[in-house]
This record gives C-alpha cells, sequence and structure tokens, in this order.
C-alpha cells in the first residue's frame, strides 16, 4: 500500500444528520453485591455519522463533524465529542437529538428505548447546508452520511450538499440507501457507499448474486456515480467503476458484534483517498477497517497501526 504523503495531516468533514446518544447496560465488570440492580451503564456518542467519524480518527486523519445539537441529549453529544478530540460545526436544533437505551445484558441486544429525533425545520436545513459547505471547502474529502430515521433530511438536501461540493472541488464519499442514495448519484457523487440489502431496496435488481449487484453497480455509473462500492456482510465487497470491477476480500475473522463493518469501511475508504491514495488502495484501507472492527466491542474504533497492516492482507481481484 502507498504510503500516507508527506505535509499537513488530510481532513475530512462529515455531514452527519442525526447525531444520538447510545447508552448501553452491560453485566457490571466487577460485582460488589452493592445493588440488587446491579449493572454498569455505558454512554456514547452514536449514529452512522459519529461512527465513522470516530474510525476516521482513529485513522489519523483530522475530523470535521457538521450536524444538529440541541436539548439535552445534544449537550452530552457534544461534550464527548470535544473529548475525542473531533471539531464540531454545531446547527441549532430547537427540538433537540435523539438516542437510544440497549440492554445488553443477554444474548442478544435488546432495545429498552428509543427517542427519535424529529425532522429538521426549514431554517435549521438552511443553517446545516451553509456549515456543511463551507467546511467541506476546507477539507480533501467530505463525507456524506444519512439520518436516522429518514425522514429527518430530505432526499434533496443530500443531492444539493453533494453537488455543490463537487463543484467546488473536493472529493465526495457517501454512504446512503434508498432516495438519499439516488439523489447522491444523480448529484455525480465520486464514490457511493451501499450495502447488498441497500442495493435490493433500491429495485434496481431482483437478487443481491454478485452478477446481480454488478449489474446494478453499473446502473448507478449510467445515473452519474463516479464508483460504488458494495458491502455483503461476510462476502468479499464489490469495486464496480466504468471501466472494470473489482473483489475486495478480507481474511476471515470471528465477529464479537456483526454492526458497524460498513461504517468503518466508509471511514477508510474516506481517509485513504484523502491521503491521496488511488481508489483500489483506499478501498482495501476501508475493507481492512470494516473486518477488524467487528471483532471488537465499540462501533467505530479501532487501531490505526493494525488496520494499516491487516490492509496488506486484503486481497483484490479483477472480476472484469
Amino acid at each position: 500500500m502507498t504510503e500516507t504523503r508527506p505535509g499537513p495531516k488530510p481532513r475530512i468533514s462529515i455531514l452527519v444528520p442525526t447525531p444520538l446518544l447510545i447508552t448501553e447496560i452491560t453485566e457490571p465488570a466487577a460485582h460488589r453485591n452493592r445493588s440488587s440492580h446491579e449493572s454498569d451503564v455505558h454512554m456514547h456518542p452514536g449514529g452512522q455519522g459519529l461512527w465513522v467519524a470516530r474510525m476516521a480518527g482513529s485513522l489519523g486523519v483530522d475530523v470535521s463533524v457538521s450536524g444538529p445539537f440541541g436539548g439535552e441529549l445534544g449537550s452530552l453529544i457534544r461534550t464527548m465529542l470535544d473529548g475525542l478530540g473531533m471539531q464540531v460545526n454545531a446547527v441549532r436544533y430547537g427540538y433537540g437529538n435523539g438516542g437510544y437505551v440497549y440492554d445488553l445484558r443477554g444474548e442478544d441486544r435488546e432495545t429498552v428505548a428509543h427517542m427519535p429525533p424529529p425532522e429538521l425545520s426549514r431554517h435549521e436545513l438552511d443553517d446545516l447546508y451553509g456549515t456543511a459547505f463551507v467546511d467541506a471547502l476546507a477539507s480533501d474529502v467530505l463525507t456524506v452520511t444519512g439520518a436516522e430515521p429518514g425522514d429527518v433530511v430530505p432526499a434533496s438536501f443530500f443531492g444539493r450538499l453533494i453537488r455543490d461540493t463537487r463543484d467546488a472541488g473536493t472529493t465526495v464519499v457517501a454512504d446512503l440507501s434508498g432516495k438519499p442514495a439516488l439523489a447522491a448519484v444523480a448529484a455525480n457523487v465520486d464514490v457511493l457507499k451501499i450495502s447488498h440489502e441497500e442495493v435490493l431496496d433500491l429495485e434496481l435488481v431482483a437478487e443481491d448474486t454478485a452478477e446481480a449487484l454488478v449489474s446494478a453497480g453499473h446502473m448507478l455509473l449510467e445515473r452519474g456515480a463516479g464508483a460504488v462500492v458494495i458491502s455483503r456482510a461476510k462476502d468479499p465487497a464489490l469495486l464496480v467503476e466504468k471501466d472494470s470491477v473489482r473483489e475486495v476480500s478480507a481474511p476471515s475473522i470471528t465477529p464479537l458484534d456483526h454492526r458497524g463493518a460498513g461504517d468503518s469501511m466508509t471511514a477508510g475508504i474516506s481517509v485513504g483517498l484523502a491521503r491521496g491514495l488511488d481508489l483500489v488502495e483506499a478501498v482495501a484501507l476501508g475493507a481492512s477497517a470494516g473486518a477488524l472492527n467487528v471483532a471488537r466491542r465499540g462501533l467505530g474504533t479501532g487501531n490505526r497501526t493494525t488496520i494499516e497492516k491487516f490492509a496488506r492482507e486484503i486481497t483484490v481481484r479483477t472480476l472484469s
């Protein structure tokens, strides 16, 4: 893999439409018999965009996040992000951020409570657009992540931000699904990262075989995307470009938590491009970050040295 270019540290700007507060209840690390409800309680900043941001920061780039913050949860999330060394470009959010409470004491993750954030107002959307756009102009890469739930930000918002940012000369990587993904494609996004389930949801193809997914990738290229990366859970990812199709695979790893691999992959791709790597090398770095993340407890976490070494073990095979 090409060495990181010399000079100033690469910078990534990340659009985070829905920062969330994640609260997890786990078995206590040490039983002290001080309460009949004895448990450990952990709180983390979360949601897709912040998980991408955490992994990008772990990989050694400067990370700036733009998103709405408000209410009790918003204040907590901002404080946590400050502690992680991220630049936070906060837009006022009248109703406040959402969050989850999970119980991890059993075999499966149980959702105890979910507070979904409300949709952004017209003025909040305008503020978020301006904040994200201006910050992207000072960055090597803009990484666009989705909203959860999807109605917080309209699909047209993503398309406008991506189009204007690309026109201004900044590379854009998007990890989106549904209508926002199609809006990104129509805006000529440089790289669309999407899962095989999300490809099926677009109804471009009827099955998730490699051949069908490659066909869907070509359809997205024809609609405007520069390149499409399709993650496939435990199966090799597909990198579809205009003149080539590649299969990207990592050595098998027993997962501790299958969630978060796709977000870490997006972070790795963005970091690679910000460093000046070519797309194949950037996707290999992303595959390494995604594969190793599932072997850890904690979404969007990783060790830079380990990820970069493991990237040498990623196999890239040209299919066509």
